[in-house]
């Protein structure tokens, strides 16, 4: 039986042969057939869970709230001080250098993640724009977000902290922050699905030594991770929670 391996669509371009890499270093070490599926996007993404065909996933916080509480999905690893935080970003060369210069209508690029659709919103409060008043333009991908801002199509964006600093020069130098969260306790992790559950505990262990070979650390770099760290259910339910707190009420 073969297995899916997908990881959130929010990694930096070049990070795709290192999944690759990491794909076929993880059948090795499982000693099971597992096909890494590369999504298009989070809608995408999000369809091939709710249509069972992923087993193992790098996800991002929102979707770890649904795979975790939904899908009977086990957490198993972390990267090490890598936590998610959301930037509000606009055109280098427009007028705006303060959230505060954001009208209540403004019109806000952004992905479907919505961990950071939701914490780029509380970032806006202080400027008494909500999600009803703000107009949302919706991106594919963070590039998108970059490139409908740089062509004046957007007044701000949200975009996760880590894929800004990894936007080329070219395209960064385009682009200026407003404002970035400091929440430092939502990140990314690996969960394993139910179909692999019984490969948890030792998922775990492969995971957390990887870095002490030399080609497991060589993978690591690839996909700019030092190291994993262990990843617990109470964890993960803290997560959630704070995920949970962080929504919009309606």
């Amino acid at each position: 039986m073969s297995y899916n391996l997908a990881v959130s669509p929010d990694f930096k371009p070049d990070r795709i042969s290192g999944w690759f890499i990491f794909n076929t270093w993880l059948q090795h070490q499982l000693d099971e057939a597992i096909h890494f599926e590369l999504h298009q996007g989070f809608d995408e993404q999000l369809q091939a869970i709710v249509d069972k065909k992923v087993d193992i996933i790098y996800a991002n916080p929102y979707d770890i709230s649904h795979l975790v509480r939904n899908e009977g999905f086990l957490p198993v690893v972390k990267p090490h001080a890598k936590p998610d935080e959301a930037t509000v970003i606009t055109a280098a060369d427009s007028g705006i250098n303060s959230i505060q210069d954001l009208s209540l209508s403004a019109k806000i690029a952004k992905t479907n993640a919505r961990d950071v659709n939701n914490i780029g919103m509380i970032l806006l409060e202080p400027a008494d724009i909500t999600p009803e008043s703000a107009q949302s333009i919706d991106c594919e991908s963070y590039i998108s977000v970059a490139k409908t801002l740089i062509k004046g199509e957007a007044d701000a964006g949200f975009m996760l902290a880590e894929a800004l600093n990894e936007l080329s020069p070219l395209v960064a130098k385009q682009l200026k922050p407003l404002v970035s969260s400091q929440i430092h306790l939502i990140h990314h992790a690996i969960l394993l699905g139910p179909n692999l559950a019984e490969h948890h505990d030792a998922l775990v262990a492969l995971l957390i030594n990887m870095h002490e070979t030399p080609k497991g650390k060589g993978i690591l770099n690839d996909l700019g991770i030092s190291h994993w760290e262990a990843m617990s259910k109470e964890e993960a339910e803290f997560m959630i929670d704070l995920m949970d707190t962080l929504a919009p009420k309606d």
